[in-house]
C-alpha cells in the first residue's frame, strides 16, 4: 500500500438483513426463526430483503417473489414498513455520530465512517467498530457486520467477510495479502461481463490482477485499467463524504396485472409522478433529465431518457415528458408489469432556479 499519506481508519457498517431483521424483532411470535421475505407477494411482487433463514434456499433481494416461493415453499412474505425502517436507521446513525461526524450513508442499512480522528473513545478503528456494533445490538436489538480498513474499498469487502454479526479488520500491513486472496468479482467495477473478460486473460484473483502491468490493463479495459491497477495495489484514496450529493429522485411501482394499453400506462404513471415531485420538493431539488423505466411481463427492463434545457417544474410537466417518452419511438410492444420515473441532473439543495421560460398559450 502507498505510504505517501498517513493511514486512514475507515469503517463500513452493514446491517444484517435489515428489513427482515426488524420484522423478526418486532413480531417474534410470527417471524422469529422463520424464512421471511420483505416485499411484494407472488405473482407480481419482488423480494426486497430475505432473512438468513431464507437465504440457504437461494432467496435473495431483487428476485421475483414467485421464484422465491418456488425455491422456498415455506417462505413468508411481509409487507414492508418503510417508515419504521427509516426511524431505526436514524437511531443507528445517531450511534455513529457519537464517534465521528464524517459519515457517508449509502442506504438505510449501511454507511462508511472515517474514525481516523474520533470524537470520543480510543484512537482504534477496531475498538470503535466493536463499540458501535455493541451499541446497535443493545439499543435496537439488531445485529450489524463491520469492516475496518485503510480504504473504502477494503472496508466494504471486509464487512461482507463474516456475515452476519461479524467484524473483519484489515491492517495496513495486511492490505496486499488481503487483496491477493480476493476473487476477481469482489473488485468494484468488475461485473459479470468484465469478470468473464478478465478470466479469459487468466486473471482469476487479486494476486493475478496485481501481477498485470498497468499498461496491459489499460490496453484491455481502457481508462478503467488505471483504476483496476490502483485498487489491486491498495491505492484507494477516495474520502468518506458526509452529506453525499443525491444524484436522482425517483419512484416506481409493480402492478398486480400486466398493463398493455398506452393510456392505461399513463394512468398508472400519474401517482408515480406525484410521488416523484413530492420527493423533489422535500429534497429542495429540481432536475433536467427524466428517465422512464419499463419492465415487461417477461422481466425485461428498458429505459428511455431525455435531458431538457430547463428544469422540470411540476407534476403535469413531468407527466407530459413521460407521455413523450412512452410514445417515442413507439409505445411498448409488450405488456408491462412495472413502470417508474426518475429525475436526475439535479440542482443544488435549496438552490433557487432562475430564468425559467414561461409557456404561453400562443395561437
Amino acid at each position: 500500500m502507498s505510504t505517501d499519506a498517513p493511514s486512514r481508519k475507515i469503517i463500513h457498517v452493514d446491517m444484517d438483513a435489515f428489513y427482515a431483521s426488524v420484522e423478526q424483532r418486532d413480531f417474534p411470535e410470527e417471524y422469529a426463526g422463520r424464512p421471511i421475505a420483505v416485499g411484494g407477494r407472488p405473482p407480481r411482487g419482488v423480494v426486497m430483503t430475505a432473512s438468513y433463514e431464507a437465504r440457504p434456499y437461494g432467496v435473495h433481494s431483487a428476485q421475483p417473489s414467485v421464484e422465491a416461493k418456488r425455491l422456498c415453499p415455506d417462505l413468508v412474505f411481509v409487507k414492508p414498513r418503510m417508515d419504521v425502517y427509516r426511524d431505526v436507521s436514524r437511531d443507528i446513525r445517531a450511534i455513529f455520530a457519537r464517534y465521528t461526524d464524517v459519515i457517508e450513508p449509502l442506504s438505510l442499512d449501511e454507511a462508511y465512517l472515517d474514525v481516523t480522528d474520533p470524537k470520543q473513545g480510543p484512537p482504534s478503528g477496531t475498538l470503535i467498530a466493536r463499540r458501535i456494533r455493541e451499541a446497535i445490538a443493545d439499543e435496537t436489538g439488531l445485529t450489524a457486520s463491520a469492516g475496518v480498513a485503510p480504504s473504502k474499498f477494503l472496508a466494504k469487502v471486509a464487512s461482507d467477510r463474516d456475515k452476519p454479526d461479524g467484524l473483519t479488520v484489515v491492517t495496513p500491513d495486511q492490505v496486499m495479502d488481503f487483496i491477493a486472496e480476493l476473487d476477481i468479482e469482489a473488485f468494484h467495477g468488475v461485473g459479470p461481463v468484465t469478470a468473464e473478460r478478465m478470466r479469459a486473460l487468466g486473471i482469476q484473483s487479486g494476486a493475478d490482477l496485481q501481477a498485470v502491468e498497468e499498461s496491459d490493463l489499460v490496453k484491455h479495459f481502457g481508462r478503467r485499467g488505471h483504476f483496476f491497477y490502483r485498487i489491486a495495489h491498495g491505492r484507494d484514496t477516495r474520502p468518506v463524504r458526509p452529506n453525499r450529493t443525491r444524484k436522482s429522485v425517483g419512484a416506481e411501482r409493480t402492478f398486480r396485472d400486466d398493463v398493455a394499453e398506452p393510456e392505461a400506462m399513463m394512468e398508472r404513471l400519474e401517482p408515480i409522478a406525484e410521488r416523484v415531485m413530492r420527493r423533489m420538493k422535500r429534497a429542495e431539488r429540481r432536475g433536467r433529465t427524466v428517465t422512464l423505466k419499463m419492465k415487461s411481463f417477461r422481466h425485461d427492463v428498458s429505459t428511455r431518457q431525455v435531458t431538457l434545457d430547463r428544469f422540470v417544474r411540476s407534476e403535469s410537466d413531468l407527466l407530459a415528458i413521460a407521455r413523450r417518452l412512452l410514445h417515442d419511438p413507439h409505445p411498448p410492444e409488450e405488456p408491462v408489469r412495472l413502470l417508474g420515473l426518475s429525475v436526475s441532473n439535479l440542482s443544488d439543495p435549496g438552490a433557487e432556479v432562475f430564468a425559467v421560460q414561461m409557456e404561453l398559450p400562443f395561437p
